[in-house]
């Protein structure tokens, strides 16, 4: 086992901010370090608290490197210099938290030490929690979409906020989506911004039907998904300058929207992020200049109702919400639509989709009609971590080719049930 370098002491922003292990390999491929994520943040300090600065965090760390198990993490750790800013979150289910409001650099260059790669941002300023100055289009591509159609529906998505007021401010993930964000006035509470995202999420689907879709449900999407359900209180998205756990160290990059589409996710990486902030700054920089309101979208909510289309399901674990629709699975309702069956379930998802080609080579002729969104990879997050659940959906394998259901594998049996 490599032993542990010693501690390293940085002055930021005149605080001194100790990074324990520095040499720590956080990234195995291209063998990055704790320092270099330290030094990283440092050189995008600006941005990123552009965009996660004032705002209570979630801290999602990543302790032994991004191969091995991460965890997330509400409760700012009660070892902490006197300088962390925290302030009190409550939570729907009845709980609260003191999460961390980074304002400075020094703040990043902390977190960062903890092996935070990711900034997760409420959608809130710290001087008002109950009030969103954020409404966050996530453009999330069902398996096999390609980058371009991802880029095509970015544009449906902007010229649908032009058209009802709002102005969007679009960054890549990190990872294969699209993320637009848009300042609004801090006058709407978190229910009355969700409804507003899935007005705005049904309107993209209208306009481009083929390859958008608002349904909440895996085995009903196709193309890209717009979740709404982002916008539902304490839900936390990956912000700008986020590094996210991927081989190659991508990050999450501001763009302006007509460099979209001259650009490829994997540009953005935590070496070329620095470079390009040095030499183009925060495309991000105006996006506080400008907020907009939710009343149209808001009125074309009510249309929405006033014709039959209420709301549309929650994430799992809120409380059943008045006029929300049955909260069943399509492929658990009497009737199911779609003929799927469960693979497997496990901690880690390179398990489970272990699991997923023991399958396949148990019924080639069956995998062989498989198409890339018919294979359902389910990420379930737990109190404060995350387990992998495989489905496949048999639509497009002939009847007579469907296997069964058979016992999970691998099947982790202490994960809680869906």
């Amino acid at each position: 086992m490599p032993s542990r370098t010693p501690t390293q002491i940085l002055t930021i922003d005149g605080r001194e901010v100790s990074i324990s292990n520095p040499q720590k390999v956080l990234f195995p491929e291209p063998k990055y370090t704790k320092l270099d994520v330290v030094q990283y943040f440092l050189a995008v300090a600006d941005g990123a608290l552009r965009a996660a600065g004032g705002r209570p965090n979630m801290l999602v760390r990543y302790p032994n490197g991004i191969d091995e198990e991460h965890f997330y993490q509400k409760r700012a750790p009660t070892s902490r210099p006197s300088w962390i800013e925290v302030v009190t979150i409550r939570f729907p289910s009845g709980r609260s938290a003191d999460e961390v409001v980074p304002r400075d650099a020094a703040t990043l260059g902390w977190l960062a030490n903890l092996a935070c790669l990711e900034l997760h941002p409420h959608p809130v300023r710290a001087d008002d929690l109950e009030h969103p100055d954020e409404l966050r289009v996530d453009l999330d591509p069902v398996p096999g979409v390609e980058w371009a159609q991802v880029r095509e529906v970015a544009h449906v998505a902007d010229a649908t906020l032009r058209d009802f007021g709002l102005i969007g401010w679009p960054k890549t993930s990190g990872s294969r989506g699209i993320h637009v964000n848009v300042r609004i006035e801090r006058r709407w509470s978190f229910d009355e911004v969700r409804r507003a995202a899935l007005a705005l999420a049904r309107e993209v689907e209208r306009r481009a039907p083929s390859i958008a879709t608002s349904k909440w449900w895996k085995e009903e999407r196709h193309g890209v998904f717009v979740d709404y359900n982002q916008n539902a209180k304490d839900r936390t998205v990956a912000a700008a300058y986020s590094i996210r756990p991927r081989p190659r160290a991508t990050v999450s990059a501001p763009l302006s929207w007509d460099e979209l589409d001259r650009c490829d996710p994997g540009d953005f990486t935590l070496v070329t992020m620095p470079a390009r902030f040095a030499e183009v700054g925060d495309r991000h920089e105006a996006i506080d200049r400008d907020p907009g309101s939710l009343e149209r979208l808001l009125e074309l909510s009510a249309e929405h109702e006033r014709g039959g289309l209420g709301d549309a399901p929650w994430p799992p674990h809120y409380q059943k919400q008045q006029g929300e629709p049955a909260r069943v699975q399509p492929s658990k309702r009497r009737v199911s639509k779609h003929p799927l069956i469960e693979i497997g379930r496990a901690q880690r998802q390179e398990d489970a989709l272990a699991g997923l080609e023991r399958w396949k080579a148990r019924h080639p002729e069956a995998a062989a009609h498989l198409e890339p969104a018919d294979v359902l990879v389910d990420s379930m997050r737990g109190r404060s971590t995350t387990w992998t659940r495989i489905r496949v959906n048999l639509q497009h394998v002939p009847t007579k080719l469907r296997p069964d259901q058979e016992p999970l594998d691998p099947d982790e049996k202490t994960l809680a049930s869906s």
